[in-house]
C-alpha cells in the first residue's frame, strides 16, 4: 500500500475485464496512444478527469484539443454534449480508432467516470481513498455500446466526505442544493423570502393566524390567501432568477415546524374543502408558477403539508419534495403504520403528479453514534419511490464522520439512486472487501446479526431513536457481547493494516457507545468499568476526528466529561433518593406515571425517551417527601433543554418547603434566562438558602413557557419541559 498525502492509493493486480480481443488503444508502453477532442465545459472537465488516472496508471497524459485529427488512423477519444439524452445519461460507442462519450449535463463526465470503473477497474470508494493498477498499457474494448440514464435526475446524500473531496462526489454522480437551485434556495425558505423581522411588525397579517393570533417569526407560515404575500413573494422570486440566470429552480417551502400552518377563515376554508393544508399551499404554488412558467417552483410536502389535495393539481412545474420523516425504519415503507402513512400519501401525489423530489431519512438526529440497522428497507424504499414518479431523491444520511456505517451507507445509496434494481448484496459485498480487506467477513456477519435481532424483537426503528430503546431488543447484553466478539476477530484479522484497523474500531464506535448509554440508563455499574470505556470512546473519537455526538452539534468529548461528572456515584449523599413523589400539577400522559423517576439517581440522557419526565403546554407543581424531617440547604431539579423536540427550559421555579404537608413556606424562587442555542444540555434550576433548613416535605413549582415562541419552530403550539432528578443535600 502507498501512502500519498492527499489520497490512498492501493494496488490491485487484476486482469482487466475485457469484450473480445480488439482493443481501442489509450496508451502504450507508457506512451499516449491516443487523444481527447472536446469543446465544451463538461467534456474538458471529463477530460481532466480521465487524464488524471491515465497519468496515476501509465506515468504519461493524453493530448487535449478542440478539432479532430485529419487522419482517421489516429485514435480519438471524442467527448461531447448530446441535449437528445436524458439529463445526466450518456452514451458510449467504441470502434478501432475512435471511442466516443455523448451526454447531457454531467452525463459526459458520469460517462468517463464509468470507463474508468467499469472497463479500467478503478474502485473510488470512499473519499480520498481509491484502488487501480499501474499499467504502461491502457486499452479500452472495441465495439463498446453503453447507455446509461439515472433513475433520477438529481441525487443527493449528505456524506460527510463529499465535503472534503470533490471528485468523490462526481464518481457517486452526486449533486448539492447549490447546484440545482437559485441562490441555493433550496428548502425553508419562507423567511428567508419575506423575512419576519423585516415585514412582521407592520404587516402581522401576512403570517399564520394560529391559536386565534397571527404570529409572525422566523418560523411562522405565510397566511397564503393574502394577496399582497404573492406579490412579495413573485418580487423576490424574480430577483433571485435573474441573479442567477443559469438556474431554473428554486424552492418557496414552509419553515420547519409542525401545525403551524394559517388558520385564517379563507386559508381554512381552502384547506376543508382540499382536505389537507397543501390545498393552501398548491394554489399559492400554481399560482407563483404560472408566472414563472420556464421555471421550477420547488414546495415540501412536509409534516402538515404531506397529504395531498382532494381537486388541485400541481402544474407541471410545480416541484413536490415529499419527506418520510414520521416514517419508522424497521421495515420497509408501508410495512408499518407509519410508513404507510408515507407510502398512501406518496402514491397521493403520484397520482397527481410527475414532478416529486422525495427527502428520505436513513440517520439518527439524535444519536448519529448509535447502530441504525435500516440496510434491509433502502432498496425496497428507494424502487418505491422511482416506481411512484419521483424525479429526484435526497436520502438523509452519514452526515458526520462516525456514524453508523457511513461510508457503506453512502456508497451502497449512491449506487442505487442511479440504478435501484442492482444487486445490494453485491454492492454491500464490494464495498466491505475494499473499504475493511480481511475483516470483511466479519463485518458483514455482525450486520447480518443486527439486522436480524432488529426484526425479530420488532421495536421501532425511528430518527430520533436511543440505544436505550433496544436494551431488551437488539441491543441486549447478550447480544452486544457477542457483537463485540464479532468485532474482536475483525480487529485481529487486521492487526497488521491499521489504516483498516482503525476503519474497524471507528464502524465498532456504536457498539461502544451503546454499552455506555445502556449502563448510564440502568444505572448501578461500575465507575472503573465505565471509565475505562469512556476513555476507549474518547480517545478513538478524538483520532478519527468524530465531530459530534448528535445533529445539535455535542461533542464526544462533552459527552464523556458529563458522563463522569453527571451518572458517576456523588460524592454528596442526595437526601431526595428513593423518596415519594406526589403530583399537584402531574405531567402530560404518560408522563404522570414515572414519579419514580425523579428520585431513582438515575439521570436522563440527551433522548427525552428514558429518565425524563414532561410537562407540555402547563406549569407543573409537585411535592417530594423526604420521610421523615431532616436538615439541608438546597434544592436542584435537573432540566432538559431540546429544541429539536420542542423542549425549552421553564422560565422559573419556585421552591417551598413545609412539615405538615398542608403549610407551605416559600423558601424561595429562582428566574432561567431563554436559551436559543441548538445544542442539547442538561441544565440544573436550584436555589440555595443562606441558612440550612429543617423539613420532611419539599414543594417544587415549575412554570413553563406553555407556548413556543415566535423563533421557534413550534411557534404559538405547545411547548414541554422535562425534568428527571431532584436533588436535595
Amino acid at each position: 500500500m502507498i501512502e500519498k498525502q492527499f489520497y490512498t492509493l492501493l494496488l490491485l493486480f487484476s486482469v482487466l475485464p475485457l469484450l473480445g480481443n480488439a482493443q481501442f488503444r489509450v496508451t502504450e508502453n507508457g506512451n499516449p496512444a491516443a487523444r481527447i477532442v472536446t469543446s465544451s465545459a463538461q467534456g474538458e472537465e471529463a477530460a481532466a478527469i480521465l487524464n488524471r488516472f491515465i497519468g496515476e496508471m501509465a506515468g504519461c497524459r493524453l493530448a487535449v484539443t478542440k478539432v479532430l485529427p485529419a487522419d482517421g488512423r489516429i485514435n480519438v477519444i471524442i467527448l461531447k454534449d448530446d441535449p437528445s439524452i436524458p439529463e445526466d445519461g450518456f452514451r458510449i460507442v467504441s470502434d478501432e480508432h475512435t471511442l466516443t462519450v455523448t451526454g447531457k449535463d454531467k452525463g459526459v463526465i458520469y460517462g468517463v467516470v464509468t470507463l474508468l470503473e467499469d472497463y479500467l477497474g478503478i474502485k473510488y470508494y470512499d473519499a480520498h481513498t481509491y484502488l487501480l493498477e499501474p499499467t504502461g498499457d491502457i486499452s479500452l474494448p472495441e465495439g463498446l455500446l453503453v447507455e446509461q440514464v439515472p433513475a433520477f435526475r438529481h441525487r443527493q446524500t449528505q456524506y460527510y466526505g463529499l465535503r472534503h473531496d470533490p471528485l468523490y462526489k462526481t464518481w457517486l454522480r452526486l449533486e448539492e442544493p447549490s447546484e440545482v437551485f437559485a441562490a441555493n434556495y433550496w428548502v425553508h425558505t419562507f423567511d428567508r423570502l419575506m423575512p419576519s423581522d423585516v415585514y412582521g411588525e407592520e404587516h402581522p397579517e401576512y403570517y399564520s393566524l394560529i391559536n386565534g393570533r397571527r404570529r409572525p417569526g422566523a418560523a411562522s407560515q405565510w397566511c397564503l390567501s393574502n394577496p399582497e404575500v404573492l406579490e412579495i413573494a413573485a418580487a423576490r422570486i424574480d430577483s433571485l432568477f435573474r441573479a442567477h440566470p443559469e438556474r431554473h429552480m428554486i424552492s418557496v417551502s414552509q419553515n420547519d415546524g409542525n401545525f403551524t400552518y394559517c388558520k385564517c377563515p379563507e386559508c381554512a376554508r381552502v384547506d376543508s374543502i382540499e382536505g389537507s393544508p397543501a390545498g393552501s399551499y398548491i394554489h399559492f404554488m400554481n399560482k407563483l408558477a404560472e408566472r414563472f412558467p420556464d421555471k421550477q417552483i420547488s414546495t415540501l410536502a412536509y409534516l402538515f403539508t404531506m397529504e395531498p389535495p382532494k381537486y388541485v393539481k400541481p402544474l407541471p412545474n410545480v416541484n413536490i419534495m415529499l419527506c418520510s420523516i414520521d416514517a419508522k425504519r424497521e421495515v420497509p415503507l408501508g410495512d408499518n403504520e407509519s410508513g404507510k402513512q408515507f407510502k398512501d400519501a406518496l402514491e397521493g401525489w403520484a397520482a397527481i403528479t410527475d414532478n416529486i423530489f422525495v427527502w428520505d431519512y436513513g440517520i439518527n438526529f439524535d444519536n448519529y453514534i448509535a447502530p441504525f440497522p435500516n440496510f434491509h428497507v433502502i432498496q425496497p424504499n428507494i424502487q418505491l419511490f422511482k416506481e411512484n414518479n419521483t424525479t429526484m431523491h435526497f436520502s438523509q444520511v452519514a452526515g458526520s464522520n462516525g456514524g453508523d456505517f457511513a461510508e457503506m451507507r453512502a456508497y451502497l445509496i449512491s449506487k442505487l439512486m442511479w440504478d435501484p434494481y442492482l444487486d445490494q448484496k453485491t454492492v454491500v459485498g464490494e464495498f466491505a472487501e475494499l473499504y475493511y480487506g480481511e475483516a470483511a467477513p466479519y463485518i458483514l456477519d455482525y450486520l447480518e446479526d443486527i439486522h436480524r435481532q432488529l426484526q425479530a424483537y420488532q421495536v421501532p426503528l425511528w430518527i430520533y431513536d436511543s440505544p436505550v430503546s433496544h436494551k431488551d431488543g437488539m441491543l441486549g447484553p447478550e447480544h452486544r457481547a457477542r457483537y463485540n466478539a464479532i468485532f474482536d476477530r475483525a480487529e485481529a484479522a487486521v492487526a497488521a493494516d491499521s489504516v483498516r484497523l482503525d476503519r474497524v474500531r471507528k464502524t465498532r464506535l456504536p457498539i461502544l457507545f451503546s454499552d455506555l448509554e445502556i449502563m448510564r440508563a440502568e444505572g448501578n455499574f461500575d465507575p472503573q468499568v465505565a471509565d475505562s470505556l469512556l476513555t476507549v470512546f474518547e480517545t478513538y473519537t478524538s483520532k478519527f476526528g468524530v465531530p459530534t455526538i448528535n445533529e445539535r452539534s455535542n461533542s464526544p468529548a462533552d459527552y464523556c466529561r458529563l458522563f463522569r461528572e453527571r451518572y458517576f456515584p456523588s460524592k454528596v449523599p442526595n437526601l431526595a433518593e428513593g423518596a415519594g413523589v406526589y403530583w399537584l400539577c402531574e405531567p402530560s400522559g404518560s408522563y404522570a406515571d414515572m414519579a419514580h423517576a425523579l428520585t431513582d439517581g438515575i439521570y436522563g440522557g440527551t433522548t427525552f425517551v428514558e429518565s425524563w419526565v414532561g410537562w407540555e403546554g402547563k406549569h407543573g407543581s409537585f411535592v417530594v417527601d423526604l420521610g421523615e424531617a431532616k436538615e439541608f440547604s438546597n434544592i436542584q431539579v435537573d432540566c432538559l433543554h431540546q429544541l429539536g423536540a420542542w423542549i425549552l427550559l421553564p422560565t422559573g421555579a419556585n421552591f417551598l418547603i413545609s412539615d405538615d404537608n398542608v403549610d407551605f413556606y416559600h423558601l424561595g424562587r429562582t428566574d432561567v434566562p431563554e436559551d436559543r442555542s441548538p445544542e442539547v444540555k442538561f441544565v440544573p434550576v436550584s436555589f440555595t438558602s443562606p441558612e440550612p433548613v429543617t423539613a420532611r416535605y419539599v414543594r417544587v413549582d415549575i412554570e413553563g413557557t406553555e407556548v413556543c415562541p415566535s423563533w421557534h419552530y413550534g411557534v404559538g403550539y405547545p411547548s414541554w419541559f422535562f425534568i428527571d432528578e431532584v436533588v436535595v443535600n
